[in-house]
């Protein structure tokens, strides 16, 4: 999949294409609704299916700290879109230029100037531009002006409900991990880059992976049976913790993992870490000694959960 970064980049041959729009966060069964209308419409004109999201995520720009945290980062979005078949994603940086566009100005300069669009497919509730006054029927009027077709998507049932990011997070934050798979169309993932933390863990006989979230907040907040892809052609059995280290007084949030029954130097590699069933919450340990003994108890639980579950149907 072609990545460009701002409309800066698009380049003449990235003109004529079939796309979408949309914020894909956590590329659930939804999303994948449209990727497979926008699959289905590139492949009928012959031409790129395109995907346009913004960075930082609207929400993010304009409420802050105050937005419900972010289900996949710009990273995981990416795999998880290309995975499902798209060819280009376009990232437009979402700042006051942006935001003050008007439905008409982002039609005629992003969609018709810069993509030169064939057709363009949208979810059943997508708005657009500045007090997100465009809709639909804007659309509709500027496909006729411009020759370009549009088209929507009616909302995908999952679990008798429409599917959605809100219903993802609110069933990841219950640690309802059936219902967030079902939702998801895949589990719930986080991936990054192996980094060195301050070996807290190795000194109490759990050596963990740490992954940089890089100031995000996380949908998920304790202790978890993990996935892990990245170091084995198989996935490795792992207990995960996402927090923010209250034993150490901290505030940035930190994903670690404890591979069961490995030991091995991996810094430095990519890994994927598939959540599959909350073990407990975070507690508030006042020795490391207390929270060595806990941590024992939750390695023999993750290792029973991960033994009732086919790791191949995880990955």
């Amino acid at each position: 999949m072609q990545i460009i970064r701002g409309l800066h980049n698009l380049r003449p041959e990235h003109r004529g294409c079939v796309a979408t729009i949309g914020n894909f966060d956590g590329v659930h069964r939804g999303h994948q609704s449209v990727i497979k209308k926008l699959l289905q419409q590139a492949r009928l004109h012959g031409l790129p299916a395109t995907v346009v999201v913004f960075e930082p995520q609207p929400a993010e720009y304009f409420r802050g700290d105050a937005t419900p945290p972010r289900l996949t980062s710009l990273r995981d979005k990416c795999l998880l879109l290309a995975q499902y078949g798209v060819d280009r994603l376009l990232v437009l940086r979402f700042d006051a230029q942006l935001a003050a566009l008007t439905a008409a100005q982002f039609i005629e300069g992003v969609l018709v100037e810069g993509l030169g669009i064939r057709s363009l497919i949208i979810g059943d509730d997508f708005r657009f531009g500045c007090d997100r006054g465009g809709d639909y029927s804007t659309l509709k009027d500027f496909a006729t002006r411009h020759g370009f077709s549009v088209d929507y998507t009616s909302s995908f049932l999952a679990l008798d409900e429409r599917a959605s990011s809100t219903r993802v997070r609110a069933a990841l934050q219950a640690g309802d991990f059936r219902a967030a798979t079902e939702l998801l169309g895949h589990p719930f993932r986080i991936s990054g880059r192996i980094v060195h933390g301050n070996k807290n863990g190795r000194a109490m006989g759990f050596a963990t992976a740490n992954l940089n979230l890089s100031r995000r907040r996380s949908p998920l907040h304790g202790i978890f049976a993990a996935w892990v892809h990245g170091l084995r052609p198989d996935p490795w059995p792992g207990v995960a913790y996402v927090g923010t280290r209250p034993i150490i007084d901290g505030v940035k949030w930190v994903l670690e993992v404890h591979l069961l029954d490995f030991d091995e130097d991996c810094y430095g590699r990519h890994i994927s870490v598939d959540f599959i069933e909350k073990i407990r919450g975070d507690l508030p340990f006042t020795t490391f000694d207390a929270l060595a003994a806990q941590i024992r108890i939750d390695c023999e639980q993750g290792h029973r959960i991960l033994a009732g579950v086919n790791r191949r149907v995880a990955s």
